[in-house]
């Protein structure tokens, strides 16, 4: 067994000097077990993991050999040491509290080089407090989260419970599980659940918002729809309404398609535009869904390789593609219509200093905005923004 954990090590240290972040890391390990056949499941699920762990330290103790930075990241990273055992000498061993605080602490007492914010570099860039526990929670694998679609929570759970599928319960329509479950196996997808992370799920809070304050149907326009989950969270919401999707993507659309078929979404129009170029909608609406292209630095818990291979430049362009799409998504709102802003970014100048710029340049008014801070919860962090039209 120990022979076979030190294969796997130095197979994880040869994949981490070949990758340079050019795809997300995800791809690189498919790509890499595509190719190499004589890996099983048992060694697949080995390598990643400890890939995973290993990037999860983002860029602290940059001084560290590989050799002891893989040890490290074990330790903070699971919570019993079971088959790496053999690695650890006897005080990492009375150390290796199942309590993440415990070991973060043992760890912080032994390295005196070892700091939090070197995890996660950009924490000027944070638009809300509590940023420790934000950056602590990247050495943690999220959750996997589930929305349950009106109408089938009885089906849900049994089902579940059926295969021994153990589960928490977040809310009357959230339910969270251990990431790896193959839920697509035991549940229809996008007709009695919604795979959509938790702090996703809570976006709804502002839909709910807008129902309260508007006559129904509405028309709506989601115009980044991407694969289509803030409209399938509308549709549940809001009930019946006259929507519409676009995405600059002709293949993401297609996808969006065939998950709408499986939701039962039928009554809806699509189109493929550049809305950062143009004003591309030819109707108003009562409601526009903005789920702007972003860093995603709220979901690097997931992407952990981000910690290291985010480009600070990339920021301003990111900017300039939010403000140019809200600004021309906006043209198409109608007068007490509502303009949400979603990001799933924790950087002020993607999501407050944009929200200003939208309140400068035009006259919408902010109803409420918020930071969705899932990482309590094993979740991701995000943020939105309701506003209105007078």
């Amino acid at each position: 067994m120990q022979k076979r954990f030190q294969y796997y090590l130095s197979t994880v240290q040869n994949l981490i000097s070949l990758y340079k972040g050019e795809m997300p890391l995800a791809a690189f390990l498919k790509n890499y077990f595509a190719k190499n056949k004589k890996h099983g499941s048992t060694d697949r699920k080995q390598i990643s993991h400890l890939c995973y762990c290993y990037y999860r330290l983002g860029k602290s103790l940059p001084n560290k050999a590989f050799s002891e930075k893989i040890m490290i990241a074990i330790f903070l990273c699971n919570q019993q040491p079971k088959e790496y055992a053999f690695l650890y000498s006897e005080d990492w061993l009375i150390n290796w509290s199942e309590n993440f605080s415990e070991r973060f602490f043992f760890i912080e007492k032994k390295y005196g080089d070892f700091s939090v914010e070197n995890i996660f570099e950009n924490t000027d860039f944070i638009g809300f407090d509590y940023k420790i526990s934000f950056i602590k929670s990247h050495l943690t694998q999220p959750n996997l989260f589930l929305r349950i679609r009106p109408n089938h929570e009885t089906t849900v759970k049994d089902k579940l419970a059926k295969n021994n599928i153990v589960f928490e319960q977040i809310d009357a329509s959230c339910l969270a599980l251990n990431n790896g479950i193959k839920v697509e196996e035991i549940l229809k997808l996008n007709k009695e659940v919604v795979v959509q992370d938790y702090s996703s799920q809570q976006i709804g809070t502002f839909m709910q918002l807008v129902k309260q304050n508007s006559k129904q149907p509405l028309f709506v326009w989601d115009c980044c729809a991407a694969s289509g989950g803030k409209s399938i969270l509308a549709k549940d919401i809001l009930g019946e309404m006259n929507l519409t999707v676009s995405d600059i993507r002709p293949s993401i659309i297609a996808n969006l398609k065939k998950r709408f078929d499986e939701a039962g979404i039928k009554k809806y129009e699509s189109f493929i535009a550049d809305i950062s170029k143009q004003h591309a909608a030819s109707k108003k609406y009562q409601f526009i869904i903005c789920d702007a292209p972003c860093t995603g630095s709220g979901t690097w818990a997931r992407t952990p390789e981000q910690l290291i291979f985010f480009n600070e430049k990339s920021v301003e362009d990111f900017v300039a593609l939010q403000k140019s799409i809200a600004i021309n998504a906006l043209k198409s709102l109608q007068n007490n219509g509502y303009f949400l802003y979603i990001t799933c970014s924790v950087f002020k100048k993607e999501n407050d200093e944009v929200v200003d710029f939208i309140l400068k340049e035009t006259n919408v008014t902010l109803v409420e905005k918020k930071y969705f801070e899932g990482y309590a919860l094993k979740a991701d962090t995000m943020f939105a923004a309701l506003l209105k039209k007078p």
